[in-house]
């Protein structure tokens, strides 16, 4: 009996594995090689299937199915207005293309202060959102990197570990993020980003020190993989409530709400949309910080549709719908195995 070989993939309004009722989504499956057999898909007006012989998408472990139904979750609602970080309008900067392989470098130490980022990285955003603080925007140049097709010359020119960001000043180039955010708040005029009162700086530190503990949590809950994102939050909603000048972590905004609000604005929508997860319910501090942020025009400038961020979190964490499957013939579809029931 002759086997129809195809890779498959799904897109959809919806985002998450399952619940009972389904939402609009289509299946997309790509034959390479040709056959007459009948393909019979289950009956609903919410399915859609079609074949592009030409467009293979993905390719994962075989599987022998003759019927294939997805159920997807309802579509969420909207986040509340004082959660989310994205509803405002802003002036933006106009911002350069990102250079790729195949652009020229520019004119490296000839005196000109450079930020090398990625318009996509939380961490360069980090720096970004510091230099747009402290109005430096005619001072230091952004150069946008696409990581995804990175110059060779970044590496072999600018900074030899190949990340992003970094800083071209005074003829060297210095990196990580932490350690920028601070650098251009000390040796660039403008506003200070960090408090003088010994107390403050001491728990700017505490905070700064619990940046990768925070993302880990909450990361390895994205990824379904712990449940400690909780008690994560609870330690922001805490660390909110230590000084009662403000809204921010040490009352008024510093380098420390810049070193969280770039990776706080990608888990709030994304937890939300997969895992119908409200980081801010019953989380008053969090809330009045989102709304206080949402208000900062340097951050704003920085800032990504959220919903990009949110498709970028899926593709980094591979969430698919799940597709259950019966087997009672011989057609072959390469389907992802992680997410995929066989019964």
């Amino acid at each position: 009996m002759a086997t129809l070989k195809v890779s498959c993939s799904v897109t959809g309004t919806g985002s998450s594995p399952l619940t009972s009722s389904l939402s609009d989504f289509s299946l997309t499956f790509s034959p390479s090689l040709s056959s007459k057999r009948t393909i019979r898909f289950p009956l609903t007006n919410r399915f859609s299937h079609s074949f592009e012989p030409q467009k293979p998408n993905f390719c994962f472990q075989n599987h022998t199915f003759s019927r294939v139904i997805l159920i997807k979750k309802p579509r969420a609602t909207r986040l509340s207005a004082a959660a989310t970080m994205a509803s405002n309008k802003m002036v933006q900067e106009v911002l350069p293309p990102a250079l790729d392989s195949t652009s020229e470098p520019p004119p490296v130490f000839d005196g000109t202060t450079r930020l090398y980022i990625s318009y996509l990285c939380p961490y360069a955003q980090r720096v970004w959102i510091s230099r747009n603080c402290k109005g430096l925007q005619d001072k230091v140049e952004l150069v946008p990197i696409d990581l995804q097709n990175r110059p060779d010359w970044y590496k072999e020119k600018v900074y030899p570990p190949n990340k992003v960001p970094s800083l071209e000043h005074n003829n060297e180039v210095k990196g990580e993020s932490l350690d920028l955010i601070k650098y251009i708040d000390s040796h660039f005029e403008g506003p200070s980003l960090f408090p003088d009162e010994p107390a403050k700086k001491e728990f700017a530190e505490e905070l700064f020190s619990y940046t990768d503990s925070f993302n880990k949590a909450v990361i390895s809950f994205c990824k379904g993989e712990g449940n400690e994102a909780g008690a994560a939050l609870d330690y922001i909603e805490t660390a909110l409530s230590k000084f009662d000048d403000g809204p921010f972590f040490l009352g008024q905004f510093s380098l420390v709400d810049i070193a969280y609000a770039p990776f706080i604005e990608r888990y709030h929508p994304y937890l939300f949309d997969v895992k119908k997860y409200d980081i801010t319910a019953g989380r008053p501090k969090l809330t009045a910080w989102f709304e206080e942020m949402n208000k900062n025009e340097a951050f704003n400038e920085t800032r990504r549709d959220p919903q990009e961020l949110v498709e970028i979190y899926k593709k980094r964490f591979a969430v698919l719908p799940i597709i259950y499957c019966h087997i009672v013939s011989n057609i072959n579809f390469e389907l992802p195995e992680i997410v995929a029931d066989v019964s």
